[in-house]
């Protein structure tokens, strides 16, 4: 049997990268998945032919997203186990030209976004975790949650916040049996970064500042939330897990 066998999960950024590779993951290891990303997006075709993810086509920011998308799954599989908020933007802009747009849009979707979908979902979790024994919330955060780099004051402040929220959420619904972690990726090698890191240049910097030396791959930031969506996770929660390949060993 599967790590998640009969488990029912929603994964948010679900059409590439590290959110294609969960949802890819947690079908593999037994659960019905619903995959949400933007219309514009390829999510009606990424995970097309697997019976057990269905897509979603949803901007998690709209005004009635988290509603469509926690009713979507309840309609579709019937209860909901995992919420994996995964969606997120990045941008590079020094604070003193960063306009009010930027900063927004980017903490619109990294935090506000997450928010809303965690708040529309705890009803669902708190039902699911009384019938099954637990319930989990997973969240996407970055090691740049705690660390920075230039450019990078929204991105790095809506992570940060991923993480005070993340840690709240495991504070009050532990004593409902759900579990609330997020993860740290590192430097991945995916859709939102690929135009940096097909740079010879600049993929050999960040190859070297990691212990392992190399980027890591999307599939292993969804080995990450398996873990923390699993049962091996019951004693787990209010955790930030770093996969980072030793990326912020000597920072």
């Amino acid at each position: 049997m599967g790590r998640l066998s009969g488990k029912i999960a929603i994964v948010t950024g679900a059409a590439s990268g590290i959110g294609e590779a969960s949802a890819k993951l947690f079908a593999e290891e037994g659960a019905q998945v619903l995959a949400v990303d933007r219309p514009e997006s390829a999510i009606d075709t990424v995970h097309a032919g697997d019976a057990s993810i269905a897509a979603f086509a949803a901007d998690i920011t709209g005004d009635d997203a988290p509603k469509r998308i926690v009713a979507a799954a309840l309609e579709k599989f019937g209860a909901l186990d995992i919420l994996f908020n995964n969606a997120g933007v990045s941008g590079r802009a020094f604070v003193e030209e960063m306009t009010d747009e930027m900063w927004d849009r980017t903490n619109a979707v990294n935090v506000r976004g997450m928010f809303r979908l965690c708040r529309e979902a705890i009803p669902a979790l708190k039902l699911r975790a009384r019938e099954k024994g637990r319930a989990r919330i997973v969240n996407t955060a970055s090691v740049m949650a705690f660390d920075t780099d230039y450019g990078l004051a929204a991105y790095c402040a809506s992570k940060a916040g991923v993480g005070g929220l993340t840690r709240t959420l495991a504070l009050e619904l532990g004593k409902f049996n759900i579990t609330a972690n997020y993860v740290c990726p590192g430097a991945i090698y995916s859709g939102m970064t690929r135009t940096n890191f097909d740079k010879p240049e600049i993929r050999e910097v960040w190859e070297k500042k990691a212990a392992l030396r190399r980027l890591g791959q999307p599939i292993d930031i969804a080995r990450g939330a398996l873990l923390l969506a699993s049962d091996e996770a019951d004693f787990i929660t209010g955790h930030e897990l770093v996969v980072d390949g030793g990326l912020t060993l000597r920072t």
